[in-house]
Formats: structure tokens, C-alpha cells, sequence
């Protein structure tokens, strides 16, 4: 009898434990930056900015600097393959792939494709594919960019996108009413529920994402129904990036960075 209370309460204390465990924040290291964006880092260490809507990826030696001026700004830049890194030119309707020195392979204008596309997202998908979300019907496709061959993936989108991220295999978006819908390679949509209002959001899985709202980072998990928030040292911040348990925060006077360990 005494066993089984003891059992108990051991089993009880650590459902409480596990019920308050929260994401904590160690600093890790802070750089000197000038940029207008701080994009992220690579597995190889490098980290890339843009200033003066020039791209550049950041090195402990040296910089490497690409810049297409006719194309205009820079949207979206999509980093998960350092040797196949994406700049999407919204405003052109343009596609830029580059290799790791920032040399251009490949343009794709898909004002140019036999079936009409108005891109209005776009991310690199597995199997030499992007991701495209187009605006002409409102639906996401896969563009094979060494075939030139473009298919319809999913039924019409019925609201507009506030927000997207993407991997190899899922397309990841937030509606303009904030419900969370994340789409794999083969069609198939899921809706993962409805995220608070933020100002800027980070993906980390389907239940876990990082958000922020009234200059405050905030840890989210639906599955969990938690929230909590990630306490660092700036006061303010331009912009914050999240990957492999690497928090960035990007201030007017640098980034800094922060090891999340999330429970």
C-alpha cells in the first residue's frame, strides 16, 4: 500500500513538473550587423542579410555580395538549401536560384509559362520542385524548375494568406483570420488550428510555433494548449528568427543570439 502512494505521488509530482516546464533562453553570443534585414543562418555557420536590396551571405572571412537591380526588391528568400538558395521577386513575377557563392543558375519568369501564374508565395519543395502559391486561381502548385512543368496541387485557397513558411515537404500558411493550414507535397491540407494576432511568426512543427505581439516573444504549443513567454534581454526588436533551437534577435544595434530549450 505504502508502494503504490509512494508510486503515486511520484507520478503525480512529475505530471506538475512537466505541466510548468517552460522554454528558457540562454544567451549564446551577439554580432555587430548593418543591414535593413537579417535572413537567417545556414548548417555551414554563414549567416544573410539584405541592405540596400542587396543579398549577401556573411562569412567569419569574408562577404559575397548578389544584387539584380532590374528585378527590384527582394520579397522572399528561402535558405534551406545553402547550394540552392531561392530569391522570389514578387513584383516581376520572377525567381532567382543561386548557388552557395551566390552565383545565378537559373530565372524563371512564370509570366512566361504555358499555364498562367501570378506568383504570390513561393519555397523550395523536395525532388527539384518550388512551391507556388498562384493568385490567378488561388491555389498552391508544385513547379518542377528543371522540366518547366507546372501542376495544380490543391483546391482554391478561401481566404488570402497573412503569412506562409515552407520545408521540403509541407507548405505552411495563416489566413487573414488566422487559422493555420499546412499542405503537403501530395494535396493534402490540414488545418492545425487558430493562432493569436502577431506581428511576426516561426513555425517550429505542427503544434509548436513562436510569435510575436506588443514587442513580446511568446512560445506557443496548441496540442499542449500552452503559452509562455520567452524572456530575453532586449527591450525592442526589429525582427526575430527561429531555427534548430537558434533564436536570433535582430536590433538596430546587432543580433544576438539565444538557445532555446523547449520542453
Amino acid at each position: 500500500m505504502k508502494k503504490a502512494m509512494l508510486l503515486l505521488f511520484i507520478g503525480s509530482f512529475s505530471m506538475v513538473i512537466a505541466q510548468n516546464l517552460k522554454p528558457t533562453a540562454v544567451r549564446m553570443d551577439s554580432i555587430r550587423f548593418d543591414g535593413d534585414q537579417f535572413l537567417g543562418y545556414d548548417p555551414f555557420g554563414f549567416y544573410y542579410t539584405i541592405k540596400n536590396n542587396v543579398f549577401s551571405k556573411v562569412g567569419t572571412l569574408d562577404t559575397i555580395e548578389y544584387k539584380n537591380i532590374p528585378l527590384g526588391k527582394i520579397t522572399k528568400v528561402d535558405l534551406q538549401n545553402p547550394l540552392k538558395i531561392v530569391l522570389f521577386y514578387e513584383n516581376f513575377n520572377t525567381v532567382v536560384i543561386l548557388d552557395n557563392q551566390l552565383n545565378e543558375t537559373q530565372k524563371i519568369n512564370f509570366s512566361e509559362n504555358v499555364i498562367p501564374i501570378v506568383a504570390s508565395a513561393v519555397g523550395i519543395a523536395s525532388q527539384n520542385q518550388l512551391w507556388i502559391y498562384n493568385s490567378m486561381n488561388q491555389q498552391l502548385g508544385l513547379y518542377d524548375y528543371l522540366n518547366n512543368i507546372y501542376k495544380t496541387i490543391s483546391v482554391p485557397f478561401t481566404e488570402s494568406i497573412k503569412n506562409y513558411f515552407s520545408d521540403f515537404n509541407t507548405f505552411h500558411w495563416v489566413d487573414n483570420k488566422n487559422n493555420w493550414y499546412a499542405c503537403d507535397i501530395f494535396g493534402r491540407i490540414t488545418n492545425n488550428g487558430k493562432v493569436p494576432d502577431f506581428e511576426s511568426i516561426e513555425i517550429i512543427n505542427k503544434n509548436q510555433f513562436v510569435y510575436s505581439a506588443n514587442g513580446i516573444l511568446i512560445f506557443q504549443d496548441l496540442e499542449k494548449d500552452q503559452k509562455t513567454e520567452i524572456k530575453i534581454a532586449e527591450k525592442s526588436f526589429k525582427k526575430f528568427y527561429y531555427k534548430d533551437q537558434i533564436l536570433s534577435i535582430f536590433t538596430s544595434e546587432g543580433i544576438t543570439n539565444y538557445k532555446i530549450i523547449i520542453p
